[in-house]
């Protein structure tokens, strides 16, 4: 098809895209044509920053030559392994490396093909452990607020936020909801540190109040993007494991956002010192260049499903592309490019230098709070910094400045009262610079239209 051809509306109104109203996408269509870097470029030529390693996927930049030799490799060998007879040799050395990067003794591993796939086979393998350990009566799953876990029904039952998941309602039993610590502006109504963390207790509170005996797991992502990089207090999470295990509860980490070095470490456990039970994984894992996603989980709990083929007990549960030799091939080498180039400590050095160029904008006196952990920062804005006032729900403040930015050359993730950064992990201070004298310049632009 040539442009004019592609940009037709009688040929895009045919699509469906994720999350968008096609009448309104289709009056002025994004077509992305090539990548290389951090750096995208539509149908017309013109450079956009990926601001956003896509949808937080391209952790090793776009067009690595190193993950696009090793898919072409693969393609000579073999492209599928049958998954009900049969594994073969790039998915079982990727399970190897990963169960040396994983945290704690998180060495069991089941590979997939994307993140809801994760969320609802970690959910799955809680329910059927539990059973298989002479507790057949945990079933229920904790999740928070302003979550996301995924857009299958399971992985949207979890999920706690309203404008995701409404529209399907009724959701499957067995889900309950608590709030996120989101201390900038706490629904209980308190301060931290006097709080003493008063949101993770609330989970303890629920899991009596339901019957231990029947709750199965907390599910929740260390650090939360939907709800606006919602990034717990260091006592957070320390917390939370403290009270799965006294309730014999087990703890799902969605990482398929913060993993792979996003927050400055190999995965949020790292970061934040606290090691789960089920680790999500996704996105990064292979720097979106094929789909490929896994859960990693503790080997204590990998022996309640070992067994004779009469007992039945193993792992119920499977997908076609789980553990395919070519997306095994690319995890392996975006796996390579973050070990060896350390990209973590990349990630910890440039998210510094980016929450710094963001602070700068304080003096505008409407930066309510800047967030995140390495390349996953997030900038709040406020009508009102002393009080912490927001815009008004008309003035969409967040998408105004980040449509703004897209239309100047710069992909952000952008929400009516805040906007996300996470960037490739390769990002340098130069590319830093550059998202920042645009998105600086689309604030200042933003905020003269509103105050008029």
């Amino acid at each position: 098809m040539d442009t004019e051809q592609l940009l037709a509306s009688e040929t895009l109104r045919h699509m469906v895209l994720d999350l968008r109203q096609m009448q309104t996408f289709i009056e002025d269509p994004l077509v992305i044509t090539k990548a290389d870097g951090v750096w995208y470029e539509d149908v017309h030529g013109r450079r956009i920053m990926d601001g956003l390693s896509g949808i937080f996927v391209v952790t090793v930049g776009h067009n690595n030559r190193r993950v696009i030799g090793a898919i072409k490799a693969q393609l000579d060998t073999i492209a599928f392994a049958p998954p009900l007879h049969a594994t073969n040799p790039p998915a079982i050395e990727l399970v190897r490396r990963l169960g040396e990067v994983t945290p704690g003794n998180l060495n069991t591993i089941k590979l997939l093909s994307g993140g809801s796939e994760a969320t609802e086979a970690a959910m799955k393998l809680a329910r059927q452990y539990h059973k298989q350990t002479g507790h057949p009566n945990k079933y229920k799953i904790i999740a928070r607020y302003y979550g996301y876990h995924g857009a299958t029904m399971g992985a949207l039952s979890a999920t706690g936020t309203r404008r995701r998941k409404t529209m399907f309602e009724p959701m499957l039993p067995g889900f309950l909801h608590v709030h996120p610590p989101t201390c900038f502006r706490c629904p209980y109504e308190k301060t931290y540190p006097a709080c003493d963390v008063f949101c993770a207790r609330t989970i303890e509170d629920m899991i009596q109040l339901e019957g231990s005996d029947t709750v199965a797991a907390v599910i929740l992502e260390p650090i939360g993007n939907t709800g606006g990089v919602v990034t717990p207090p260091a006592e957070y999470l320390p917390a939370i494991r403290e009270l799965c295990d006294r309730h014999n509860v087990l703890l799902i980490f969605d990482e398929i956002i913060t993993g792979f070095g996003r927050t400055g470490q190999m995965f949020a456990s790292h970061t934040f010192g606290v090691t789960p039970d089920i680790l999500c994984m996704g996105k990064g894992m292979s720097s979106g260049y094929i789909p490929l996603a896994g859960i990693a989980f503790r080997d204590t709990m990998a022996e309640a499903f070992w067994g004779s083929d009469e007992d039945e007990v193993e792992f119920s549960h499977g997908h076609t592309y789980g553990g395919n030799p070519v997306a095994a091939a690319a995890g392996l080498a975006c796996l390579a490019e973050i070990v060896e180039r350390d990209l973590p400590a990349r990630a910890r050095e440039m998210g510094a230098y980016l929450r710094s160029r963001l602070e700068s904008l304080a003096e505008l006196g409407i930066v309510g709070e800047i967030r995140g952990k390495g390349l996953l920062v997030g900038i709040e804005f406020v009508k009102n910094t002393e009080t912490r006032e927001p815009f008004g729900p008309d003035v969409k403040f967040g998408v105004q400045v980040g449509k703004t930015a897209l239309k100047k050359g710069l992909l952000t993730r952008f929400d009516p009262n805040w906007i996300a950064f996470a960037p490739p992990l390769i990002v340098n201070r130069e590319h830093i610079d550059y998202m920042m004298d645009i998105f600086t310049d689309s604030v200042k632009e933003t905020l003269k239209k509103v105050r008029g």
